[in-house]
């Protein structure tokens, strides 16, 4: 049954690669030769390839379309195993900072989003390459360079507005139908190529190139429409979050200068072509709503500099000649960023000395202040002063129970501190709420380890591995905790069940290979 519905899905992604044109194509499968499979998946974006842009408003909807190839749940359960692969291949950001930043500015524009049918999860990836991408269960993956690149939190959202609207809008589903109508032919070619691409990425591209030249205008002409209603659809739902449209001409304009002075295209360039008329579209649309004005986000900027600091090539030096001069000429409202900016960067030399003042000045000021915590949490505990991040943690933790920052710093506070026990309740509770949170699971192990508790240990591993597909080991782990739970006949009876569960997940991951 499921490789019935993954086979349209494979042969899809492939087949879009037509969508950016010769050159582009050349470009592309160049890179894939280079890369893993988690590149390969990660090009689910080439289906929304981009063209010209209706300037109207009022292109018609057709995101109820495409329920007879996968229903709502097929593709969340899809969506759910490319997850796990590419946790598996790509570098994902795991720090909880960033990751509760992405997630609110994504949730608050899918809180304004039409045909919202599928919970979101936002993710970061560090790779310095512009780059922006979604897939089945409301996935979105931007590139920590986005960061870099865009100048205000409203550019950051015109990027995932964009995302968001392919996925409520069912662009990945419909484009699959719409081929199955359409080229047959390219189908069946393509099916044993995106297998053997998969298992052998030289022999596969190889293989790809013969039969990707069928059907290329009809797939063209389809996944225009797609960016056109992406366009307009995600303008209309970051504006009614409260974010500018101006930023989408803005952030295109961008893009269109590194693309010109470039001697190859921006990765987000060859999975979403940037042409001119694009850009005059998508600022003639974003005339059409009334002027507003939308102040700068502190958030934003001290997002920015952790990215800068701790996900880019800058080196320590470097960052603070940035920060140090950010401080000569930036506005007053945004010291703090570039102050903040130097915390992490001072941290980065092991400079305790200049980092201890600047990070307290910037908690006392703002003592919920989410970075401020995590970063003073990080410098106290590097000078060995514990229990100073735990009480500025658990003063926090009063107004915002179950934080995942919160808890984690605080966690991973009593742990350093030796109160084994207290990170043991933190984090066993934060599992039932985060299950697939990896940073939980992997502090949780070592809790484990150190209480000698190894059954449990065991099981967290497995549900870690679980996570990166890697279903073997998982169930070797679990194998080893079923042979310490002789005694535990409940334990004995979840630990079956779970391999159980596993050892069909690894069945459908195999249908991928």
């Amino acid at each position: 049954m499921l490789l019935a519905k993954l086979k349209p899905l494979a042969q899809q992604i492939l087949l879009t690669v037509n969508c950016t044109g010769i050159k582009q194509r050349t470009d592309f499968v160049i890179q894939i030769k280079r890369r893993t499979i988690a590149t390969l998946l990660c090009c689910c974006s080439a289906l929304f390839s981009a063209a010209t842009v209706y300037a109207s408003n009022d292109l018609p909807e057709l995101g109820t379309v495409a329920g007879s190839t996968l229903s709502i749940d097929q593709e969340n359960e899809i969506g759910g195993i490319y997850m796990r692969l590419m946790r598996s291949q790509l570098p994902l950001v795991t720090d909880p900072v960033l990751t509760e930043y992405l997630d609110d500015i994504g949730h608050r524009i899918v809180a304004y989003a039409d045909n919202v049918k599928t919970p979101f999860q936002f993710f970061l990836v560090n790779n310095n390459t512009i780059n922006a991408f979604a897939f089945f269960g409301g996935h979105v993956g931007v590139h920590s360079a986005l960061f870099l690149y865009a100048d205000n939190e409203s550019e950051l959202a015109s990027v995932l507005a964009h995302e968001i609207a392919h996925v409520t809008q069912r662009h990945l589903a419909r484009s699959i139908e719409a081929q199955r109508k359409n080229t047959p032919a390219t189908v069946a070619g393509v099916l044993g190529s995106i297998i053997l691409a998969m298992a052998a990425p030289e022999a596969g591209i190889a293989a790809l190139q013969s039969t990707l030249a069928l059907g290329q205008q009809a797939q063209i002409n389809y996944t225009r429409s797609n960016e056109q209603e992406a366009d307009r659809i995600g303008m209309r739902s970051m504006v009614a979050a409260g974010f500018d449209a101006n930023a989408v001409p803005s952030f295109f304009g961008k893009m269109a200068a590194q693309y010109r002075f470039a001697t190859k295209p921006p990765a987000m360039l060859l999975t979403h072509p940037l042409p001119e008329s694009r850009i005059a579209d998508s600022r003639n649309r974003a005339a059409r709503y009334p002027p507003r004005r939308v102040d700068d986000s502190l958030l934003f900027r001290l997002a920015k500099a952790r990215v800068q600091v701790r996900y880019s090539d800058y080196s320590a030096d470097r960052a603070i000649d940035i920060f140090t001069k950010q401080l000569a000429s930036i506005d007053q409202r945004f010291r703090a960023a570039a102050e903040y900016g130097l915390v992490l960067a001072y941290l980065k030399q092991d400079n305790l000395t200049d980092a201890k003042p600047l990070i307290s000045k910037l908690l006392n000021q703002d003592p919920q202040n989410l970075f401020y915590l995590d970063s003073y949490a990080d410098v106290m505990l590097a000078s060995g002063q514990h229990q100073l991040a735990i009480d500025a943690l658990q003063a926090a933790r009063k107004n915002r129970p179950n934080n995942a920052v919160i808890e984690i710093n605080l966690a991973n506070s009593y742990l350093e501190q030796g109160q084994i026990e207290q990170a043991q309740r933190l984090l066993e509770q934060l599992q039932i709420l985060q299950p697939q949170n990896s940073t939980v699971l992997s502090l949780l192990s070592t809790v484990y380890r150190r209480l000698e508790l190894n059954a449990q240990r065991y099981l967290t591993q497995a549900e870690l591995l679980a996570l990166r597909a890697n279903y073997e080991l998982a169930i070797d782990q679990l194998q080893h905790a079923y042979r310490l739970s002789r005694q535990e006949p409940l334990q004995l009876a979840r630990i079956d069940a779970r391999i159980k569960q596993m050892r069909l997940a690894q069945q459908q991951l195999q249908q991928f290979k």
